[in-house]
């Protein structure tokens, strides 16, 4: 249980965030395919990103800790072996369908499965074009869920449109082409986030990007070299919502990746009257980097299209807290790929909203929620799903006499020290 309380001041101060967790995956990805010693620095130790870290453990590669430092000693595809046991990918969903690409071109047999949670996200959507490239991938319980039993080698490029536009199918298919015969196109209805294409040229491989289209040559080697990640924006979003939503607040956050393929958050809170400015914005490694500075104003509600769930999609449950708390309404329309998350965030930020007191409208594809400014004070719970306490956390700040949250040790798997950085801001 997780008493939040509710503050009466506005938030002040500076911080960083850990690592971008999805950056923090490739690195780890790359490096254990690439040939030579990658160093890795600021690198998540949420539970997410050290089970891919476990994973190529399991799969033979030495990988050691220097103080802060992952280093990782690759020996090219060839340095993978079969695992001995099964590989146990925790809750994230990440972790699974990349490797099952990397797995799709090895010749041995591995399994693949991950926590309760896990096992209810859909995984047909990457075993159908891995099984059309030639990789053979049983869903054991035969209904597209996991475990997921992958037997690998021999495959063939495909020309592959993607029916939705998920950065972790496309990634699961480069991953798996980079090893094919031939060349390997996939187009996505939106361009998702292309942190897969940009550490791929990082370690040397050549891609080509044409719209909303990746081609790959296949039979790629890749070199090692040294990943410095950026700031999380996921993560940074629930104290850019915080801030933004309380009047005269003013904070920073330090060294955040920005990359334009995922920064709706950003759009989308200017969007509704915030200000949110960049700071000292460079490049690093291929990713822009920026501090970004959020000065508290009055939110008013506006409509979220589907043009904004690609490079949103896990900050949906911290915009459905700035929508609560702004002037107005809000309405989210063509996010149904928010009921495939760790929950269903429709359904979950829905019975939560209405606990605080907030009119909301569930719909299949999104919700219309009408914002109330000052929430009223509740139990809560978080349906062990990290952005889901972490977003309600931010909610409490702003609620009368404040919130309980059932279970916030959901929040490791991706930002353990959130609790201790909010309580910070908040002069606690």
């Amino acid at each position: 249980m997780r008493r939040i309380r509710e503050i009466k001041r506005s938030l002040r101060g500076e911080l960083t965030v850990p690592g971008d967790k999805s950056i923090g995956h490739r690195a780890v990805i790359f490096g254990s395919l690439a040939s030579g010693e990658s160093r890795i620095f600021n690198l998540s130790e949420g539970e997410d990103n050290q089970r891919t870290v476990q994973a190529f453990r399991d799969l033979g590669v030495k990988i050691r800790k220097e103080g802060e430092t992952l280093c990782i000693d690759g020996k090219g595809w060839e340095g993978l072996s079969g695992p001995r046991k099964v590989i146990d990918c925790g809750n994230s969903g990440t972790t699974m369908r990349l490797l099952s690409g990397v797995l799709a071109g090895r010749p041995f047999i591995s399994a693949l499965d991950g926590d309760a949670s896990l096992r209810q996200r859909p995984m047909q959507r990457v075993i159908d074009p891995l099984s059309r490239m030639g990789a053979e991938i049983a869903a054991r319980n035969g209904n597209g869920l996991a475990p997921l039993e992958i037997r690998g080698g021999n495959l063939r490029g495909i020309h592959y449109i993607s029916p939705i536009a998920s950065a972790q199918v496309k990634s699961a298919v480069l991953l798996a082409a980079l090893q094919a015969a031939g060349t390997t196109v996939v187009e996505e209805p939106q361009r998702s986030r292309n942190h897969t294409e940009i550490m791929a040229k990082a370690f040397g491989a050549k891609i080509a990007v044409e719209g909303r289209a990746v081609s790959v040559a296949g039979c790629q080697r890749l070199s090692a070299r040294d990943v410095h990640v950026p700031g999380d924006l996921s993560s940074a979003a629930f104290f850019l919502v915080a801030a933004a939503g309380i009047a005269g607040s003013d904070l920073f956050v330090r060294d955040v990746g920005v990359n334009p393929s995922r920064s709706g958050i950003i759009e989308i809170l200017r969007r509704m009257g915030a200000a949110v400015e960049f700071f000292n914005l460079r490049e690093e490694g291929g990713e822009a980097v920026a501090d970004l500075h959020v000065i508290g104003r009055r939110l008013r509600g506006l409509e979220i299209g589907p043009e904004m769930v690609a490079q949103t999609i896990d900050e949906y449950p911290a915009v459905c807290v700035a929508a609560a708390l702004a002037e107005g309404v809000t309405t989210i329309c063509g996010a149904k790929e928010l009921r495939y998350k760790e929950s269903d965030r429709i359904a979950t930020m829905t019975r939560e909203l209405r606990k605080l007191g907030v009119n909301v409208e569930e719909r299949e594809d999104g919700m219309k929620i009408e914002g109330r400014g000052r929430l009223q004070g509740a139990q809560l719970l978080s349906y062990g799903d990290h952005r889901v306490a972490m977003a309600l956390a931010v909610a409490g700040l702003s609620a009368d006499g404040g919130v309980e949250i059932d279970d916030d040790g959901c929040v490791g798997i991706s930002f353990a020290s959130f609790f201790s950085l909010l309580e910070g801001i908040c002069g606690a």
